[in-house]
């Protein structure tokens, strides 16, 4: 699977984004949902990743600047084609080698409490997240779940060494 910077002008990348918002529209009030939509995923303190598995989109991913030690993990989605396969593993692997890379120690992230987001949750746990206060601009909700972890502690087993060849996005 190839990671790479998205631009956000493919029609599958589009798409695949419009789902995940209309997914996440029943799922809590207008207040309570902090997925970026398009302009927001363009936006200059946000890098955005789509995978590729060979010419299939499989899913994306983005990590938005929160200060110079901090970074937030965004629209974390996986196509349903791809459900299972390791793809959202792998673009949270590649957003933390990323926020390592670029010099933050501390990743956080806002999630859903709901059933829905039980997956997500996992991911994040099995990773090394854990729960805390909101962060950034958030305000305490009982939709939402906030977890953080130290970069440094992030999933230990993976090597946070930028790879030269590829470059730091």
């Amino acid at each position: 699977m190839d990671i790479r910077v998205d631009k956000l002008e493919s029609p599958a990348v589009l798409a695949l984004l419009r789902e995940h918002l209309d997914s996440l529209a029943p799922t809590a009030p207008a207040e309570s949902r902090h997925a970026l939509d398009l302009s927001g995923l363009r936006g200059p303190d946000v890098t955005f990743w789509s995978i590729w598995d060979g010419p299939v989109l499989a899913g994306f991913g983005a990590l938005k600047h929160l200060t110079e030690s901090h970074a937030e993990v965004k629209s974390m989605r996986t196509a349903a084609s791809h459900l299972r396969q390791g793809v959202a593993s792998r673009m949270l692997q590649h957003i933390i080698q990323e926020a390592a890379a670029r010099g933050y120690s501390r990743l956080s992230l806002e999630t859903g409490s709901m059933d829905f987001f039980e997956a997500a949750r996992r991911l994040y746990t099995s990773f090394g997240f854990v729960l805390c206060s909101p962060f950034g601009s958030y305000q305490a909700d009982p939709n939402s779940v906030f977890m953080t972890g130290r970069i440094a502690e992030l999933a230990p087993n993976n090597s946070f060494k930028p790879n030269p060849l590829r470059g730091s996005a």
